[in-house]
């Protein structure tokens, strides 16, 4: 795989109690049957010690056992949905699959250093997030490393408007659902990197021009966006930059796309498929 603790988020520590385009980049969604079957998979096979080493690698197991995340969670667990709190007790949970049924995830990165925080072992917190778009909120699932395992310590739910890259996460569902609105936000030139076909072991790359943008655009995720968090979240607001990055679960799926803030608009500067 695989972006928290603010204002906004409720950070209390865990204690022991498309648009056209390309369509070469298609997503399959994982049925539920077939989520059901990987999550009986992970429930009947103990979770290696490992595993809690990183985020992601816990968060795989987490996300598709319910084994798992009945024993990973800080029961009662805090819940503050629009600065209400209140909790739910262990009989209450129900399972979360988060981005397992739709077959891919996506990161959101504000600097390049980040990019090698998915592999950083002293990472001890770590945050999961999903925008819908749609609903104008973010739901927040904060976890951390107690005693060395990794824990569900609180959730949180705030509007839209209220996360600190709201403008961003709105501006890239208008780019990833409107075809005119992308090629109006576009560098000069992107960059392009991907596949070659004359052959199917290398890559080209290229600059194409805004209006060459349909023949290239690739397949982009919209209406529910997920991120992950890892540590801290940065200051978003003094960052020009966002990597987009969209990751399959089954699949051979991989876009990184580089937006650039220029004159106040996002645009997007470099694609790599």
């Amino acid at each position: 795989m695989a972006v928290i603790v603010m204002t906004v988020l409720f950070s209390t520590g865990c204690t022991e109690k498309n648009s056209g385009g390309s369509d070469s980049l298609t997503v399959d969604t994982l049925s539920a049957d077939t989520v059901d079957s990987i999550s009986k998979v992970v429930d009947s096979t103990p979770m290696p010690s490992a595993a809690d080493e990183l985020f992601d690698d816990f968060f795989f197991n987490f996300a598709g056992s319910r084994k798992v995340q009945m024993s990973r969670i800080i029961f009662p667990l805090t819940k503050v949905e629009n600065g209400k709190s209140s909790v739910i007790d262990k009989a209450q949970w129900q399972v979360e699959h988060y981005f397992m049924k739709q077959g891919y995830y996506t990161l959101i990165f504000d600097n390049k250093k980040q990019l090698n925080i998915m592999k950083d072992t002293t990472v001890n917190e770590a945050t999961v997030e999903r925008a819908s778009m749609a609903k104008g909120r973010v739901t927040q699932w904060h976890f951390e490393r107690v005693r060395g395992l990794w824990k569900l310590c609180s959730i949180s739910v705030i509007p839209l408007k209220q996360h600190p890259d709201a403008a961003f996460l709105m501006f890239y569902n208008r780019f990833a659902t409107d075809q005119q609105f992308q090629q109006s936000s576009l560098t000069e030139y992107v960059t392009f990197t991907g596949p070659d076909p004359e052959d199917d072991f290398s890559t080209m790359t290229g600059e194409i021009m805004p209006e060459q943008w349909p023949m290239f655009a690739p397949w982009m995720p919209s209406g529910t966006i997920y991120n992950i968090v890892y540590g801290k979240r940065t200051a978003h607001a003094t960052s020009n930059v966002r990597y987009f990055l969209v990751r399959g679960i089954a699949n051979g799926l991989q876009t990184d796309m580089t937006f650039v803030r220029q004159g106040g608009k996002w645009r997007l500067k470099k694609v790599e498929t």
